[in-house]
Protein backbone atom coordinates (compact mmCIF):
# COMPACT_ATOMS: atom_id res chain seq x y z
CA UNK A 1 0.00 0.00 0.00
CA UNK A 2 1.35 3.56 -0.96
CA UNK A 3 1.05 6.72 0.89
CA UNK A 4 -2.64 8.48 0.87
CA UNK A 5 -3.46 12.14 -0.38
CA UNK A 6 -4.16 12.59 3.72
CA UNK A 7 -1.05 11.02 4.57
CA UNK A 8 1.26 12.69 2.51
CA UNK A 9 -0.51 16.27 3.27
CA UNK A 10 0.07 15.25 6.92
CA UNK A 11 4.00 14.50 6.22
CA UNK A 12 3.88 17.90 4.55
CA UNK A 13 2.39 19.61 8.17
CA UNK A 14 4.83 17.19 9.79
CA UNK A 15 7.77 18.90 8.16
CA UNK A 16 6.34 22.15 9.59
CA UNK A 17 6.21 21.55 12.78
CA UNK A 18 9.32 19.81 12.63
CA UNK A 19 11.70 23.15 11.73
CA UNK A 20 10.00 24.50 14.95
CA UNK A 21 12.31 22.52 17.07
CA UNK A 22 15.68 23.44 17.58
CA UNK A 23 18.49 22.66 15.27
CA UNK A 24 21.45 20.43 17.15
CA UNK A 25 22.95 17.65 18.64
CA UNK A 26 19.46 15.93 17.80
CA UNK A 27 17.75 15.80 14.64
CA UNK A 28 14.32 18.37 13.63
CA UNK A 29 11.29 16.20 14.17
CA UNK A 30 7.59 16.36 13.68
CA UNK A 31 4.71 13.57 14.03
CA UNK A 32 0.84 13.50 13.08
CA UNK A 33 -1.77 11.14 14.62
CA UNK A 34 -4.17 10.43 12.27
CA UNK A 35 -7.81 8.76 12.20
CA UNK A 36 -8.82 5.99 10.10
CA UNK A 37 -10.60 8.41 7.91
CA UNK A 38 -7.65 10.53 7.38
CA UNK A 39 -8.45 13.50 10.60
CA UNK A 40 -5.79 14.85 12.41
CA UNK A 41 -5.92 13.72 16.25
CA UNK A 42 -2.89 15.52 17.85
CA UNK A 43 0.47 16.58 16.85
CA UNK A 44 3.98 17.22 17.76
CA UNK A 45 7.66 18.37 17.65
CA UNK A 46 10.84 17.69 19.17
CA UNK A 47 11.74 20.70 21.15
CA UNK A 48 15.34 19.47 21.83
CA UNK A 49 17.62 17.48 23.52
CA UNK A 50 16.32 15.85 26.81
CA UNK A 51 12.59 16.60 25.41
CA UNK A 52 10.04 14.03 24.64
CA UNK A 53 10.86 12.76 20.89
CA UNK A 54 8.13 14.03 18.28
CA UNK A 55 6.00 10.70 18.50
CA UNK A 56 5.30 10.71 22.03
CA UNK A 57 4.86 14.43 21.90
CA UNK A 58 1.98 14.02 19.62
CA UNK A 59 0.43 10.68 21.87
CA UNK A 60 0.60 12.53 24.70
CA UNK A 61 -2.38 15.22 23.55
CA UNK A 62 -4.47 11.94 23.32
CA UNK A 63 -6.36 9.96 26.29
CA UNK A 64 -5.28 6.30 26.96
CA UNK A 65 -7.03 4.10 23.33
CA UNK A 66 -7.77 7.43 21.54
CA UNK A 67 -4.61 6.28 19.00
CA UNK A 68 -5.88 2.51 19.04
CA UNK A 69 -6.07 2.11 15.16
CA UNK A 70 -4.86 5.39 14.16
CA UNK A 71 -1.85 6.21 11.71
CA UNK A 72 1.48 7.58 12.81
CA UNK A 73 3.19 9.77 10.09
CA UNK A 74 6.89 11.21 11.62
CA UNK A 75 9.34 12.58 9.11
CA UNK A 76 12.47 10.24 10.67
CA UNK A 77 12.11 6.63 11.34
CA UNK A 78 11.16 6.03 14.61
CA UNK A 79 14.24 5.69 16.86
CA UNK A 80 14.68 2.19 18.47
CA UNK A 81 16.98 2.78 21.26
CA UNK A 82 16.62 4.38 25.10
CA UNK A 83 18.47 7.50 25.64
CA UNK A 84 17.04 10.15 27.53
CA UNK A 85 14.07 9.20 25.99
CA UNK A 86 12.76 5.69 25.89
CA UNK A 87 11.74 3.82 22.37
CA UNK A 88 9.74 5.68 19.87
CA UNK A 89 8.82 2.46 17.78
CA UNK A 90 7.97 0.60 21.44
CA UNK A 91 5.47 4.11 22.51
CA UNK A 92 3.79 4.08 19.17
CA UNK A 93 3.33 0.01 19.61
CA UNK A 94 1.75 0.16 23.33
CA UNK A 95 -0.61 3.27 22.08
CA UNK A 96 -2.23 0.95 19.30
CA UNK A 97 -1.13 2.87 16.21
CA UNK A 98 -1.54 0.04 13.71
CA UNK A 99 0.19 1.73 10.81
CA UNK A 100 3.62 4.25 10.69
CA UNK A 101 4.64 6.40 7.48
CA UNK A 102 7.82 8.07 7.53
CA UNK A 103 10.08 10.47 5.06
CA UNK A 104 13.76 8.95 6.30
CA UNK A 105 15.31 6.70 7.43
CA UNK A 106 17.24 7.03 10.76
CA UNK A 107 20.88 6.53 9.76
CA UNK A 108 22.08 6.12 13.25
CA UNK A 109 23.87 2.67 14.40
CA UNK A 110 22.20 2.97 18.01
CA UNK A 111 18.69 4.18 17.04
CA UNK A 112 18.33 3.05 13.78
CA UNK A 113 15.73 0.03 13.44
CA UNK A 114 12.49 1.46 14.66
CA UNK A 115 10.94 0.16 11.01
CA UNK A 116 11.78 -2.97 11.35
CA UNK A 117 10.18 -3.54 15.11
CA UNK A 118 6.91 -2.36 14.11
CA UNK A 119 6.72 -4.60 11.52
CA UNK A 120 7.69 -6.94 14.51
CA UNK A 121 4.54 -5.92 16.09
CA UNK A 122 2.57 -6.14 13.21
CA UNK A 123 2.18 -2.19 12.74
CA UNK A 124 1.89 -1.61 8.84
CA UNK A 125 4.92 0.48 7.65
CA UNK A 126 5.24 3.17 4.53
CA UNK A 127 8.53 4.74 4.12
CA UNK A 128 10.12 7.06 1.80
CA UNK A 129 7.34 9.90 1.77
CA UNK A 130 7.97 13.01 1.10
CA UNK A 131 11.62 12.00 1.28
CA UNK A 132 13.29 15.00 -0.86
CA UNK A 133 11.68 17.63 1.81
CA UNK A 134 13.14 15.83 4.46
CA UNK A 135 16.47 15.22 3.36
CA UNK A 136 16.32 19.05 2.91
CA UNK A 137 15.72 20.13 6.09
CA UNK A 138 18.05 17.44 8.07
CA UNK A 139 20.66 17.55 5.35
CA UNK A 140 23.32 18.92 8.21
CA UNK A 141 22.32 16.63 10.50
CA UNK A 142 22.08 13.73 8.04
CA UNK A 143 25.95 14.93 7.04
CA UNK A 144 26.94 14.80 11.17
CA UNK A 145 25.74 10.97 11.22
CA UNK A 146 26.97 10.00 7.60
CA UNK A 147 30.19 11.57 7.71
CA UNK A 148 31.40 12.71 11.27
CA UNK A 149 31.77 16.27 10.67
CA UNK A 150 29.65 19.73 10.10
CA UNK A 151 27.48 20.10 6.59
CA UNK A 152 29.86 22.89 4.54
CA UNK A 153 28.71 25.28 2.16
CA UNK A 154 31.14 26.81 0.50
CA UNK A 155 30.25 30.47 -1.14
CA UNK A 156 32.35 32.99 -2.65
CA UNK A 157 31.61 35.84 -4.87
CA UNK A 158 33.02 36.56 -8.46
CA UNK A 159 33.31 38.68 -11.38
CA UNK A 160 31.83 36.99 -14.59
CA UNK A 161 35.47 36.61 -15.69
CA UNK A 162 36.04 34.71 -12.57
CA UNK A 163 37.83 36.85 -10.41
CA UNK A 164 37.36 37.80 -6.58
CA UNK A 165 38.73 41.34 -6.60
CA UNK A 166 40.56 43.62 -8.51
CA UNK A 167 44.73 43.95 -8.80
CA UNK A 168 45.20 46.33 -5.94
CA UNK A 169 43.11 43.95 -3.38
CA UNK A 170 39.93 45.66 -3.27
CA UNK A 171 36.27 43.34 -3.30
CA UNK A 172 33.48 45.57 -1.80
CA UNK A 173 31.61 45.16 -3.79
CA UNK A 174 31.48 43.00 -6.89
CA UNK A 175 28.04 41.94 -5.79
CA UNK A 176 25.00 44.28 -5.57
CA UNK A 177 22.46 44.61 -2.25
CA UNK A 178 20.04 41.70 -3.42
CA UNK A 179 22.87 39.37 -3.26
CA UNK A 180 24.45 40.38 0.24
CA UNK A 181 20.85 40.30 1.69
CA UNK A 182 20.90 36.16 0.28
CA UNK A 183 24.50 36.06 1.85
CA UNK A 184 23.49 37.26 4.98
CA UNK A 185 20.19 35.39 5.69
CA UNK A 186 22.46 32.05 4.66
CA UNK A 187 24.83 33.54 7.47
CA UNK A 188 22.08 33.54 9.88
CA UNK A 189 21.29 29.84 8.92
CA UNK A 190 24.23 28.92 9.61
CA UNK A 191 26.33 27.23 13.25
CA UNK A 192 29.70 28.59 12.22
CA UNK A 193 30.95 31.11 9.44
CA UNK A 194 34.75 30.40 8.49
CA UNK A 195 37.52 32.43 7.07
CA UNK A 196 40.65 32.72 6.29
CA UNK A 197 43.24 35.25 8.40
CA UNK A 198 44.17 36.94 5.22
CA UNK A 199 40.37 37.58 4.36
CA UNK A 200 40.10 38.77 8.39
CA UNK A 201 43.92 41.03 7.72
CA UNK A 202 42.52 42.42 4.47
CA UNK A 203 38.83 42.96 4.89
CA UNK A 204 38.31 43.18 8.70
CA UNK A 205 34.61 41.23 8.04
CA UNK A 206 32.29 41.48 11.26
CA UNK A 207 31.40 37.74 10.39
CA UNK A 208 27.95 38.85 11.61
CA UNK A 209 24.22 38.10 10.24
CA UNK A 210 22.44 41.54 9.01
CA UNK A 211 19.55 42.54 7.88
CA UNK A 212 19.64 45.47 5.23
CA UNK A 213 19.51 47.90 7.60
CA UNK A 214 22.51 47.06 9.90
CA UNK A 215 21.01 45.40 12.57
CA UNK A 216 21.67 41.22 13.66
CA UNK A 217 19.51 39.14 12.74
CA UNK A 218 18.54 36.83 15.79
CA UNK A 219 20.69 33.95 14.91
CA UNK A 220 24.31 34.26 14.69
CA UNK A 221 26.84 32.10 13.00
CA UNK A 222 29.69 31.40 15.41
CA UNK A 223 33.01 33.53 13.95
CA UNK A 224 35.84 30.71 12.96
CA UNK A 225 39.26 32.02 11.57
CA UNK A 226 41.56 29.73 10.57
CA UNK A 227 45.04 30.62 10.42
CA UNK A 228 48.48 30.86 12.65
CA UNK A 229 48.22 34.87 12.50
CA UNK A 230 46.93 36.63 15.50
CA UNK A 231 44.14 38.49 14.89
CA UNK A 232 44.27 42.53 16.08
CA UNK A 233 42.86 43.41 19.51
CA UNK A 234 40.79 46.01 17.34
CA UNK A 235 39.01 43.22 14.63
CA UNK A 236 35.44 44.01 14.05
CA UNK A 237 34.91 40.21 14.52
CA UNK A 238 35.91 40.92 18.44
CA UNK A 239 32.86 42.90 18.65
CA UNK A 240 30.46 39.48 17.76
CA UNK A 241 28.02 38.81 19.98
CA UNK A 242 29.64 35.47 20.43
CA UNK A 243 33.18 34.42 21.31
CA UNK A 244 36.26 34.03 18.24
CA UNK A 245 37.29 30.81 17.84
CA UNK A 246 40.81 29.98 15.79
CA UNK A 247 42.16 27.27 14.26
CA UNK A 248 45.87 26.49 13.23
CA UNK A 249 45.91 22.99 11.93
CA UNK A 250 44.32 20.51 9.83
CA UNK A 251 41.00 20.96 8.46
CA UNK A 252 39.44 17.51 9.58
CA UNK A 253 40.54 18.68 13.17
CA UNK A 254 38.84 21.76 13.01
CA UNK A 255 35.71 20.30 11.96
CA UNK A 256 35.63 17.68 14.47
CA UNK A 257 35.84 20.13 17.01
CA UNK A 258 33.35 22.35 15.72
CA UNK A 259 31.32 18.88 15.75
CA UNK A 260 31.90 18.29 19.32
CA UNK A 261 30.65 22.04 19.69
CA UNK A 262 26.94 21.26 18.64
CA UNK A 263 27.84 22.84 15.00
CA UNK A 264 26.18 21.15 12.20
CA UNK A 265 26.02 24.00 9.40
CA UNK A 266 29.60 25.88 8.41
CA UNK A 267 29.39 28.65 6.26
CA UNK A 268 32.69 28.69 4.48
CA UNK A 269 33.30 32.65 3.49
CA UNK A 270 36.72 33.34 2.61
CA UNK A 271 38.93 33.74 1.26
CA UNK A 272 40.43 32.09 -2.11
CA UNK A 273 43.05 29.84 -0.57
CA UNK A 274 40.40 28.73 2.62
CA UNK A 275 37.55 27.43 -0.34
CA UNK A 276 40.26 26.06 -2.27
CA UNK A 277 41.59 24.11 0.59
CA UNK A 278 37.89 22.80 1.54
CA UNK A 279 37.56 21.74 -2.06
CA UNK A 280 40.75 19.84 -2.20
CA UNK A 281 40.10 18.05 1.01
CA UNK A 282 36.70 16.61 -0.46
CA UNK A 283 35.28 18.72 2.27
CA UNK A 284 32.64 20.71 0.00
CA UNK A 285 28.75 20.06 0.44
CA UNK A 286 27.63 22.73 -1.26
CA UNK A 287 28.54 25.50 -3.54
CA UNK A 288 27.16 28.90 -3.36
CA UNK A 289 28.49 31.17 -5.71
CA UNK A 290 27.58 34.79 -6.52
CA UNK A 291 28.72 35.98 -9.96
CA UNK A 292 28.49 39.87 -10.83
CA UNK A 293 28.41 41.18 -14.34
CA UNK A 294 31.61 43.06 -13.97
CA UNK A 295 34.73 42.17 -15.56
CA UNK A 296 38.05 42.98 -13.78
CA UNK A 297 40.76 40.64 -15.26
CA UNK A 298 44.12 40.59 -13.25
CA UNK A 299 45.46 37.83 -10.61
CA UNK A 300 42.57 37.67 -8.36
CA UNK A 301 41.11 34.40 -8.47
CA UNK A 302 38.13 33.42 -6.53
CA UNK A 303 39.60 29.67 -6.09
CA UNK A 304 43.05 29.17 -5.76
CA UNK A 305 44.89 25.79 -7.07
CA UNK A 306 43.17 22.36 -6.95
CA UNK A 307 46.12 20.19 -8.28
CA UNK A 308 43.87 19.97 -11.12
CA UNK A 309 46.84 19.38 -13.60
CA UNK A 310 44.18 17.79 -16.68
CA UNK A 311 40.45 17.96 -17.29
CA UNK A 312 39.93 14.43 -16.23
CA UNK A 313 40.86 15.83 -12.84
CA UNK A 314 38.17 18.41 -12.71
CA UNK A 315 35.86 18.60 -9.56
CA UNK A 316 32.51 18.14 -11.43
CA UNK A 317 29.31 19.56 -9.93
CA UNK A 318 25.80 19.48 -9.99
CA UNK A 319 24.05 22.70 -10.54
CA UNK A 320 20.45 22.81 -8.23
CA UNK A 321 19.58 26.05 -8.90
CA UNK A 322 20.04 29.26 -10.11
CA UNK A 323 18.69 32.02 -9.56
CA UNK A 324 18.88 35.77 -10.49
CA UNK A 325 19.22 38.73 -7.49
CA UNK A 326 19.01 41.79 -8.64
CA UNK A 327 21.77 42.33 -11.11
CA UNK A 328 23.63 39.41 -9.94
CA UNK A 329 23.44 35.38 -10.62
CA UNK A 330 23.35 33.02 -7.63
CA UNK A 331 24.75 29.32 -8.61
CA UNK A 332 23.59 26.58 -6.19
CA UNK A 333 25.94 23.56 -6.84
CA UNK A 334 26.97 20.54 -5.06
CA UNK A 335 29.33 17.63 -5.77
CA UNK A 336 28.59 15.82 -8.88
CA UNK A 337 27.96 11.82 -7.99
CA UNK A 338 29.01 8.81 -9.81
CA UNK A 339 27.39 9.09 -13.63
CA UNK A 340 27.49 12.59 -13.87
CA UNK A 341 29.06 14.03 -16.73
Amino acid sequence: MTATPAEHDAMRRALDLARRGPRGVNPQVGAIILSADGEILAEGWHRGAGTPHAEVAALAHLAPGDAQGSTAVVTLEPCNHTGRTGPCAEALIAAGVSRVVYAIDDPGDASSGGAARLRAAGVAVESHVEADAAHALLDSWLTVQALGRPHVTVKWAQSLDGRAAASDGTSQWITGPAARADVHRRRAEADAIIVGTGTLLADDPALTARAEDGSLLPHQPMPVVLGERAVPAGAAVHRHPLPLVQYAGDLDEALADLRDRGVHRVFVEGGPAVAASFVRGGLADEFLVYVAPVLIGGEMLALRDLGVTTIGEARRLSVHAVEKLGDDLLIVAAPATEGVS
